[in-house]
C-alpha cells in the first residue's frame, strides 16, 4: 500500500483541513480528529445562542468546503483520510440544539462516528457520487443530520418517559 502524501504543516490551509494536526494520527484519524471537536464545542460552541451556532456552522461548511478542496487538490488526492475538518463540522452539527451534559456529548459522538463509518444510504452515496471539496464536506454533514436526528429522537424519548 502507498503511504499518503503529508500536508505542508506550514500551509494554514492544510493544518486547518487536517483539523490543526488531529488528522495526522496514523490509526483512525477520522475518529481522533472527531475527538479533537469535542473541546472546541464543550468549551465555546454550546453556549451559543441558536443563530450565533447557526452561523458558525455555515461559517466553517464554506471554509471546510474550500479547505478541503484545496488539500486535496495540492495533495493529489481526493478524500485523503487525515483530511478531518469534515469530522469536526459533522460533530458540531450532530450536536446542534442538543442538552448540555459530557453524557449527551458522547452519545452524539458515538452516533456520529456510527453513521460516518457504517455510511448507509444516503451517506455512501453522497460519499461515491459528489466530488470535491464539496463531496467531502457532504457525506460527513449528511451523517452528522442522520446523528443529528438520533440524538433529537432520544431526547424526546427520554422527556416522553
Amino acid at each position: 500500500m502507498t503511504a499518503l502524501p503529508k500536508p505542508n504543516y506550514k500551509n494554514p490551509i492544510h493544518m486547518l483541513a487536517f483539523g490543526l494536526g488531529s488528522g495526522l494520527f496514523p490509526k483512525a484519524p477520522g475518529t481522533m480528529g472527531t475527538i479533537a471537536a469535542l473541546p472546541i464545542y464543550w468549551f465555546f460552541l454550546q453556549d451559543l445562542s441558536v443563530w450565533a451556532y447557526v452561523l458558525v456552522l455555515l461559517a466553517t461548511m464554506v471554509i471546510g468546503t474550500y479547505v478541503c478542496e484545496k488539500t486535496s487538490q495540492d495533495l493529489n488526492v481526493h478524500d485523503h483520510s487525515g483530511i478531518v475538518i469534515d469530522e469536526w463540522i459533522g460533530m458540531w452539527i450532530t450536536m446542534f440544539l442538543a442538552p448540555q451534559g459530557i453524557a449527551w456529548l458522547v452519545w452524539g459522538f458515538i452516533l456520529f462516528r456510527i453513521f460516518d463509518i457504517a455510511k448507509p444510504w444516503p451517506i455512501k452515496w453522497f460519499d461515491q457520487h459528489v466530488k470535491g471539496g464539496f463531496g467531502i464536506m457532504m457525506d460527513d454533514v449528511v451523517a452528522a443530520l442522520a446523528a443529528w436526528g438520533c440524538v433529537q429522537l432520544t431526547v424526546l424519548a427520554i422527556a416522553l418517559l
